[in-house]
């Protein structure tokens, strides 16, 4: 059997690489040792997918692309590189070409809806006094406290701003439903995937941050795409 296949981890907004945290360790118990975390600006779409990209091109041999949130966009813009052999989504926006998150957000707002605010820049924030029940419910207190102040905002155009062609209509997926998601509606999340037809489909009684409160389930199905690009 081949070796393991190279994960890539693309964060969402309001918040970094380091979100994968949990994640990565366990991997990285689990035998995967080739292990890569993006740090997206969040300034457009076009220019997260470009970082990530850049990344992958930077890997040999076959990747295992996984998006949290937004992050879900950027690996549907981006993983039509030829490197890439599954997409895995967690919690995340999966739009078709023409979509953006804020459309599908519209669609069907979410719970937590409200608690994002622009500032003056531009950039939209989670307020930090509603950080704990609006992306984290299911952390503690203090873990939702350190994601609150060191959330990383996005532009607000961002948000509108459209897929071309997703790469989920040529890649096999996996697809992880956070049931009691306040960030992006379940049954947004439900819709995303049943139409992209994932080779899996699971659902956590999970906040938003099922990367961070379930990181076992998580890297469960990270793992099960990555057998499958192995040939296990």
């Amino acid at each position: 059997m081949a070796g393991k296949p190279a994960v890539v981890l693309v964060h969402g907004f309001w918040g970094g690489a380091a979100h994968w945290a949990n994640v990565i360790v366990e991997l990285n118990r689990r035998g995967f040792d080739d292990l890569h975390a993006v740090e997206n600006p969040l300034t457009s779409l076009a220019d997260d997918a470009e970082r990530t990209r850049k990344m992958i091109r930077q890997i040999d041999g076959p990747v295992v692309l996984v998006g949290h949130s937004y992050g879900g966009a950027v690996i549907t813009e981006a993983g039509d590189l030829p490197g890439v052999a599954a997409l895995v989504y967690i919690a995340a926006f999966a739009p078709d070409a023409g979509e953006s998150p804020g459309q599908i957000s519209q669609e069907k707002p979410p719970a937590a809806f409200d608690n994002i605010a622009p500032d003056s820049d531009g950039y939209l924030w989670i307020r930090q006094d509603a950080f704990h029940e609006s992306f984290a419910q299911d952390l503690t207190p203090d873990e939702a406290l350190v994601m609150a102040v060191t959330q990383k905002a996005p532009l607000g155009s961002t948000f509108g701003d459209t897929v071309t062609a997703p790469a989920w209509r040529a890649k096999p997926v996996w697809y992880q439903v956070s049931t009691q998601d306040r960030m992006i509606h379940p049954d947004n999340e439900r819709r995303m995937a049943q139409r992209m037809n994932p080779r899996k489909t699971i659902e956590l009684d999970a906040s938003h941050a099922s990367l961070a409160s379930q990181p076992g389930a998580v890297t469960d199905l990270i793992e099960a795409a990555a057998d499958e690009v192995a040939g296990g």
